[in-house]
């Protein structure tokens, strides 16, 4: 058996100011920091040891990761980061705020850029590039090493992380696009030695 906990990160500032953020590198906000702290709390009560934690390129879900390592008393576990798992890149939205963004653009065009699959806003990335880069990582990386039975943290975004559950929960492309991961979510998979999913759930 092993088991993979999937985290998105606390908020962040931008989060916060209601800012589309990409792969600009903005740090937690308070709440944020409160967000990483319960994550961690909560997998805790689950009693996991992990052999690994992967991250994206972005301090925010690396600082997320930190401390749920701190709190899990794990802080000595091997850590990599890799750009494959940032965050989608929203182009000319990045900085943008996205209520201010709805109303140049529409509510529907906006809709369209942050949740379909396979429409980038400009100069940007979709959902579909983003998987692009991050499952064949999240293959090489996670799904090799969940295939030798240890237990895997990853430490994410919105985007990268809706791209491996979009795989791992064989969603279709309408599904994914109502799958919103809120900050600080935690999910947690666990597998049989051939990698076929015995039990999926969402930590609250």
């Amino acid at each position: 058996m092993s088991t993979l906990v999937l985290v998105r990160h606390g908020e962040s500032q931008w989060n916060l100011e209601n800012r589309f953020t990409g792969w600009v590198d903005v740090p937690l906000s308070e709440k944020g920091v409160r967000e990483a702290h319960s994550a961690g709390e909560k997998i805790k009560k689950e009693k996991l040891h992990f052999d690994k934690a992967y991250t994206s390129a972005l301090r925010r879900a690396q600082d997320t990761l930190t401390l749920i390592l701190e709190v899990l008393g794990q802080q000595d576990i091997p850590v990599e980061k890799d750009q494959a798992l940032n965050e989608r890149h929203y182009g000319d939205l990045q900085g943008l705020n996205k209520a201010e963004t709805a109303k140049k653009f529409g509510d529907e065009q906006v809709k369209i850029w942050r949740r379909s699959y396979d429409v980038a806003p400009p100069n940007g990335e979709s959902l579909k590039d983003t998987a692009a880069r991050t499952l064949p990582y999240f293959k090489a990386k996670v799904l090799k090493d969940l295939k030798e039975e240890k237990n895997i943290l990853v430490s994410a975004h919105g985007n990268s992380l809706r791209s491996i559950v979009m795989y791992l929960d064989k969603l279709t492309k309408a599904q994914v696009l109502e799958l919103n991961i809120g900050t600080g979510v935690t999910r947690v998979y666990e597998f049989d030695k051939n990698l076929k999913m015995v039990s999926k759930k969402e930590l609250v």
